[in-house]
């Protein structure tokens, strides 16, 4: 049997946090006995914390990491760390915001040994115009850096053979904010086994989002610096 670490990284989630474990934690029946559920909630300032305390008295294979940086990517880089610290065998990250679909995890896991890296892909986004615009900006910028072609690049549905996932995990500094979008390029990049599938999308029925446009316009300005540090690591790489 494979094992599975479905991580997830929280951010004052308090209103959405136990409807999520209850959704997600049973996606790791008839999966190898180390298969865990690690949530990282550095930085919350709500009840994120106290709820997850509770929960995993009745989800023994639920994991809290809270020694992380309050940002998405930093506390990403630190769950894929986590899981490959663990041994386990895939790691699938989600968001614990509950708009990603549990049912639609079985067609990932059924293709795991098919391809070394499954992404989700939004076709239909019920989080705005707004954000599918700056998906699609992102997609073009990585097209005109590194030459490769993706639907989705941020997609927080994706399911990654960890033997592949730590050969790139270390090219990253520890407070690096789009993991997930550089993840993506690599394993198109490098050619690696992957393949993109439509998911659906769902908007938040509650709490707030962290990220409004002013910070995504700020992490944006920082990442066309960041895309040159990373391509001269990438051609450093494949030499």
């Amino acid at each position: 049997m494979d094992s599975l670490c479905i991580v997830m990284p929280a951010y004052n989630e308090k209103d959405n946090i136990e409807g999520v474990i209850k959704t997600w934690y049973p996606v790791l029946q008839d999966k190898a006995d180390n298969s865990r559920l690690i949530i990282a909630d550095g930085g919350s300032q709500d009840e994120t914390h106290d709820i997850l305390l509770k929960l995993k008295k009745e989800y023994p294979k639920l994991e809290i990491v809270s020694d992380t940086l309050k940002q998405h990517g930093p506390k990403v880089i630190a769950l894929y760390k986590y899981a490959i610290s663990m041994g386990a065998d895939f790691v699938f990250q989600t968001d614990s915001d509950g708009q990603t679909n549990p049912k639609e995890f079985a067609d990932f896991w059924d293709d795991r040994h098919t391809y070394s890296g499954q992404f989700g892909n939004r076709t239909v986004r019920g989080d705005g115009k707004g954000r599918a615009f700056v998906e699609k900006v992102v997609c073009m910028l990585l097209r005109l850096y590194y030459g490769v072609r993706i639907p989705d690049a941020n997609a927080p549905f994706r399911l990654m053979n960890v033997d592949v996932l730590k050969k790139y995990i270390n090219m990253f500094d520890e407070d690096y904010n789009l993991p997930n979008i550089m993840l993506t390029t690599f394993w198109v990049y490098f050619k690696e086994e992957a393949t993109f599938k439509e998911i659906s999308f769902k908007p938040r029925t509650a709490g707030k989002n962290s990220v409004n446009f002013r910070k995504i316009f700020k992490i944006g300005i920082k990442a066309l610096t960041d895309f040159k540090i990373l391509k001269k690591r990438m051609k450093e790489y494949n030499k």
